[in-house]
């Protein structure tokens, strides 16, 4: 099979071997996949992974434990997890001890002609959710992890930093709490589409940090974004991290300790509460799709995915 490849470099592989089979698992023939920044990061170092990239894809069941799934359209969870763990049996499985995760940690990912995972992680798409929005079922899910981590409701003033792909999400995400939401990015397209969804925005050169907010949501994917977020957050408030960096930089962290802040780490989500957003049409990913790429030009897709101002590379597996 075809496949995206890194191995201390990036390459396009014409024949790489097809994944191998586990107890339980299906074989998932991919249509389509996103690359995110997790993605890019790790192409820097990060995770120190090598091996097939992608973890946000859709794709049809060639094969699978589970007769049933075989012919169905899906996406899927990206922790493979043990189930027997002491955090898979307190509930905590994204967190399992002996976890692979999808095109992350141990486990070949979907920038390739097929995948595989436990049949246990897939979810059925319905018709209203088409492949396009399938893509983003993984990192909607994300995005509305924060609602399930901290409590927001009309009274509490939220800042997502960051106008990319996942703050664009998480800032749509955070809106159905009637909190009032704004966006802090550098590129006015982007923020242009927070004025479409009657979202607020600013211009990052425009801000003047004043520890204010109740909630600051560091979606920047850069080191710096922390240091901004413990700018803006007022006494007690709540800085939530959704970024993945390579780059390791010196912080003071002084001020978390001074002004008591709360720091909340927050990576997964609820795949059924993002197809079902997707599905009633709440959340529109249609317009942070950037590009459509063949597989065979990841390398160049992964390149342009890159780029400061470019927001989501789909790639083709047709």
């Amino acid at each position: 099979m075809r496949a995206l490849v890194f191995d201390s470099r990036l390459s396009f592989q014409p024949r790489q071997s097809e994944p191998l089979h586990s107890l339980g698992d299906s074989l998932i023939r991919v249509r389509q996949a996103g690359i995110c920044s997790t993605d890019l990061e790790i192409t820097r170092g990060y995770m120190g992974y090598k091996g097939i990239l992608g973890h946000e894809f859709v794709g049809d069941v060639v094969d699978s434990a589970d007769r049933q799934l075989i012919g169905k359209r899906v996406v899927g969870e990206i922790n493979v997890v043990c189930g027997r763990c002491d955090l898979c049996l307190s509930g905590l499985s994204t967190h399992c001890r002996n976890r692979s995760v999808l095109g992350i940690l141990n486990h070949d990912g979907a920038f390739a002609d097929y995948v595989r995972l436990p049949s246990a992680n897939l979810h059925v798409l319905p018709d209203t959710v088409d492949d396009d929005q399938a893509v983003f079922v993984e990192p909607l899910a994300a995005a509305y992890q924060v609602v399930k981590q901290i409590k927001l409701d009309s009274n509490k003033w939220v800042t997502v930093l960051g106008d990319g792909r996942l703050g664009l999400l998480v800032a749509q995400a955070l809106r159905e709490t009637g909190a009032p939401v704004r966006v802090i990015g550098k590129h006015p397209d982007k923020l242009a589409l927070c004025e479409k969804w009657s979202i607020r925005s600013r211009p990052l050169a425009d801000i003047v940090p004043r520890h204010d907010q109740d909630v600051v949501v560091d979606c920047t994917g850069s080191a710096g974004g922390f240091e901004l977020a413990m700018q803006m957050v007022r006494p007690r408030g709540t800085i939530v991290l959704k970024s993945t960096v390579a780059q390791g930089k010196p912080l003071n962290l002084a001020p978390l300790v001074i002004d008591e802040v709360n720091v909340v780490g927050s990576r997964c989500g609820p795949f059924r509460e993002a197809i079902r957003a997707l599905g009633e049409k709440r959340i529109d990913v249609a317009s942070l799709i950037h590009r459509r790429m063949k597989l065979d030009q990841g390398v160049a897709a992964m390149e342009l995915a890159g780029r400061p101002g470019v927001l989501k590379v789909l790639l083709s597996m047709d």
